[in-house]
């Protein structure tokens, strides 16, 4: 079996200074692709004086362990958008077994206030709200901003990280939510 290639372009197509992708690939055939790679699952949360908000997120990383960093990426156009870009903090609050209709909660249309409803919630240390039975979370303030085509990627310096009991993680891969059993 041989892999396929859904776009493939000469160099020659790109302009020189052209920082961005191949337009010979599609949305719909980037997504496509991007459902083959697994990313852990995650809330986004922010509170203060632009008020309460969260989102379901997969792009999430570290940047670097010194000073402790993560990259949030966020679309500029999401309902979210303005509360945490005001509030300048956010919690990654990382999900586990049992998490996918909070995350399907967090990820649609539903109103704030019942988004929060459907979970438990503590204040964390920057007053980003901290999911509680999270395997971790991260809270963070916003340091800097990068925009890349729809989205801004937030990075993120961690002021605390709160370690749950959960030994689980929740992953997203194949269009499909997987569980995932710490190793014994």
């Amino acid at each position: 079996m041989h892999p396929q290639v859904i776009a493939a372009a000469a160099a020659s197509q790109l302009p020189a200074d052209s920082p961005g992708a191949d337009p010979a690939l599609s949305k719909a055939d980037f997504r496509q692709a991007m459902s083959r790679l697994g990313a852990a699952v995650n809330i986004v949360t922010t509170d203060g004086a632009a008020g309460r908000a969260g989102f379901t997120a997969s792009a999430v990383c570290s940047v670097t362990d010194e000073p402790p960093m993560l990259l949030v990426c966020l679309n500029r156009n999401a309902s979210v958008y303005d509360a945490v870009k005001a509030n300048g903090v956010l919690c990654v609050n990382a999900l586990g077994a049992g998490h996918q209709d909070l995350s399907n909660l967090f990820g649609g249309k539903t109103p704030m206030v019942d988004r929060f409803a459907a979970a438990q919630w503590a204040s964390g240390h920057t007053g980003a709200p901290v999911l509680t039975g999270a395997p971790v979370a991260f809270d963070c303030r916003v340091v800097g901003c990068t925009s890349v085509g729809t989205h801004d990627v937030l990075f993120c310096a961690v002021q605390a990280v709160i370690l749950g009991e959960a030994a689980h993680g929740l992953m997203y891969f194949g269009r499909k939510y997987h569980e995932l059993d710490a190793a014994h």
